[in-house]
């Protein structure tokens, strides 16, 4: 099967809307996103509105690139956001170089193993390269040992940065970076 990978539009947020929900019923959702179906789903249009038009192709800071079946149907995303250095990331930790911060990987399982999450990985950090990042990081739960093989699978590796999860005691994230080579 062929995709079209591309950045997402603004005026596509139900789609958006629709694929994060999906996301958020997957299994490994408790490990990998930092909200609940239940929560996303009461949200109103309009923050699906803002939050698609913030990923948005031209928006400044981020981008949310998708993977699109011939049907029309979404079937991956990821987020790319860039992070300056002077601030602080959503964890407060000091950021010291431009860098994107891929957040939001999701495939729908029927597509996992094909190779989708590769070509939407190599999308988003050569986004984040064209827009002078000097690496590229995320973040995955200590037990998401499935994302961990890919990531390493990939390029990305362990930093050695862990945060401790508010809410969540005994448990943390990790930090796997890719840097510019």
């Amino acid at each position: 099967m062929s995709y079209v990978i591309r950045s997402v539009r603004a005026d596509e947020w139900p789609a958006a809307k629709e694929l994060r929900l999906a996301a958020l019923q997957d299994p490994v959702a408790p490990l990998a996103f930092m909200e609940t179906y239940e929560e996303a789903v009461v949200r109103p249009d309009s923050y699906w509105r803002e939050r698609t038009a913030k990923g948005a192709e031209g928006a400044d800071g981020a981008q949310m690139v998708i993977a699109e079946a011939p049907d029309g149907q979404w079937v991956g995303t990821v987020t790319v956001l860039l992070e300056e250095p002077g601030t602080t990331d959503w964890a407060g930790f000091p950021v010291e170089r431009k860098q994107g911060h891929l957040v939001g990987v999701f495939v729908r399982p029927e597509e996992r193993g094909s190779g989708l999450t590769d070509v939407l990985f190599d999308a988003a950090v050569e986004w984040a390269w064209a827009h002078g990042a000097e690496r590229v990081r995320l973040i995955v739960h200590e037990e998401n040992g499935r994302a961990q093989r890919f990531y390493r699978k990939v390029g990305f590796e362990p930093t050695g940065v862990v945060m401790a999860l508010t809410g969540a005691p005994g448990e943390s994230e990790l930090e796997f970076a890719l840097e510019r080579g």
